[in-house]
């Protein structure tokens, strides 16, 4: 147990100091960076549902749709990694009409793919970039530690027991409420003309997080695994780490887009558009 908590806490050393530098550096360090987590993801995925094991033609046509995805991302275009993203779950769409393929290949198709487009847009290459990625890791990972100790400590009815027995409701209003004040905090220090908003943005990717780890935690009920992988010591697999911050990159994304178009302007980074960054 010793051994085992010792590399616990080192291959998360590890992987906090890659992301932070990546993040730190932006660019295409960042690119490569989500581009190789939206693969990994896919990875898992695949064999999680075992498309990699039942489906072998249809896991081959997925692999090489994330591999332009992840080529689109590293070049920074935004706009023909979405086309791309659109074209294959068209295509996985297929699989399962024409095919019988399990539904879960196009669902597949868009958790990866749609990971590496959003966490590399958020971050991009500019200051603006870095204070939206540092904004969105800091409402993550509020929502994750404090939920678990305001659930532990509060206790009460089960957020969804079905699904994930040991979280509360409590826990899930504990860790939106703190998500909320260190959302603002940043905001504070980042984009002090943006402070209101910013909590109301750290409030969506909040519940947005939670129900990224609800979603994986129902995924590895639904086909009875424990870790989506053993990839990384002590902490199982790429899903394993970044459920919540997907979903949360999901929400941030999809916010920028949409602010970005009632504003009339191109789609610009989570900074620029949410924040006048």
């Amino acid at each position: 147990m010793q051994r085992e908590l010792q590399l616990r806490v080192v291959s998360g050393i590890v992987l906090a100091l890659i992301v932070l530098v990546a993040t730190w550096y932006g660019g295409l360090a960042f690119s490569v960076l989500s581009a190789v987590i939206g693969l990994l993801i896919y990875r898992e995925w695949s064999k999680i549902t075992r498309l990699a094991a039942n489906e072998p033609v249809a896991n081959a046509v997925g692999w090489i749709g994330q591999a332009a995805i992840a080529v689109a991302v590293v070049s920074g275009t935004v706009g023909y990694s979405l086309i791309l993203l659109l074209l294959f779950l068209a295509i996985a769409v297929g699989f399962v009409v024409m095919r019988g393929v399990s539904r879960w290949f196009p669902v597949g198709t868009v958790y990866a793919g749609l990971t590496g487009i959003a966490l590399a847009n958020i971050r991009g290459a500019d200051p603006a970039g870095l204070h939206a990625m540092l904004f969105v890791f800091a409402v993550v990972w509020a929502t994750d530690v404090l939920a678990y100790f305001v659930g532990r400590a509060i206790g009460g009815p089960k957020l969804a027991p079905k699904i994930s027995p040991g979280k509360t409701w409590s826990g899930a209003i504990g860790g939106a409420v703190c998500a909320v004040a260190a959302g603002m905090l940043v905001a504070y220090v980042e984009f002090p003309n943006a402070v209101p908003l910013a909590g109301f943005v750290a409030l969506v990717l909040s519940v947005f997080s939670q129900s990224g780890d609800l979603f994986e935690s129902f995924i590895k009920r639904r086909f009875g695994v424990k870790d989506s992988s053993r990839l990384i010591p002590g902490h199982g697999g790429v899903m394993d780490r970044v459920d919540g911050l997907i979903f949360a990159c999901f929400a941030a994304f999809l916010l920028a887009g949409l602010f970005s178009l009632i504003k009339g302007e191109q789609m610009a980074s989570l900074g620029a558009a949410l924040f006048g960054a």
